[in-house]
């Protein structure tokens, strides 16, 4: 027998995932929506297709994500992630495995945001030092 699927609890997972508000979604999907209204679609286990697709719209995702997401799918989808990385290929979303080591590259960017900080101490002491010239020249 099929999982049954909840539009409003869909709606929630994807705006968690998302990091966003009730509020914020209210906010970018017009007017008449509050984060009451929010919560209370997040409610219903069956949506509107109008309301399914301004919803949609406003979290950046397909229509059908939030209409077919069950949580045994969202299981299954990512076990075969998994089974395929370790099978050696590229992965479910044809990524390729990290060729770099992340925290080198993490120590390399906060070494080049030194250097970058260093030289603009550096031009504002030269700017500081050139308004104190101008000013004792001016006297």
């Amino acid at each position: 027998m099929p999982e049954k699927v909840h539009h409003g609890k869909n709606i929630k997972r994807f705006r968690e995932m998302l990091d966003i508000k009730q509020e914020a979604l209210a906010l970018e999907l017009g007017a008449e929506w509050t984060q009451r209204k929010i919560s209370l679609l997040e409610q219903k286990e069956t949506i509107e297709p109008e309301v399914l697709q301004q919803i949609a719209k406003a979290l950046k995702v397909p229509v059908k994500a939030i209409e077919n997401f069950t949580e045994n799918g969202a299981v299954n989808y990512f076990n075969s992630f998994h089974d395929q990385s370790l099978s050696h290929s590229n992965g479910a979303f044809g990524a390729s495995h990290c060729t770099f080591n992340p925290l080198e590259k993490y120590i390399e960017t906060v070494e080049d945001n030194k250097k970058l900080y260093d030289a603009l101490l550096k031009e504002k002491d030269e700017k500081i030092a050139l308004l104190e010239r101008i000013l004792t020249d001016r006297k």
